[in-house]
């Protein structure tokens, strides 16, 4: 089998892993909230825990799918047209990861966490 074969087969197999990672997390952060909810019949207690699984698995799922991008344009079709497309594609990726972990932490990458206990004014 030749090398631009198997490179591409190693690029589809983590665009299916990324695929399958955000899948099987949202699967687990459904079954963890459904159980947590049955326990305590509280939505409003476990909802933002939810959230926070599903962004995790997204964010997972997402680094995966960029890596096959770039495993599949630089070694296997190298060209200027490729290259750009795929810097787009990076760049909506990463600002989706931004936003996402913006959403899940609640702060800019860039600020310090509040150590535990400590209180807002």
């Amino acid at each position: 089998m030749p090398t631009k074969e198997i490179v591409l087969e190693i690029g589809v197999l983590l665009d299916v892993a990324g695929v399958l990672v955000i899948a099987l997390g949202v699967v687990i952060a459904t079954v963890v909230f459904v159980l947590r909810w049955w326990r305590t019949r509280e939505l409003v207690d476990h909802y933002r825990s939810y959230r926070q699984g599903i962004g995790r698995a997204i964010l997972l799922g997402l680094e995966f799918l960029v890596a096959g991008d770039i495993i599949r344009t630089v070694a296997v079709s190298p060209t200027f047209t490729s290259v750009g497309v795929l810097a787009l594609i990076v760049v909506v990726r990463t600002f989706l990861s931004f936003s996402l972990e913006v959403e899940l932490d609640g702060r800019w990458p860039w600020q310090r966490k509040e150590p535990v206990g400590a209180q807002r004014l």
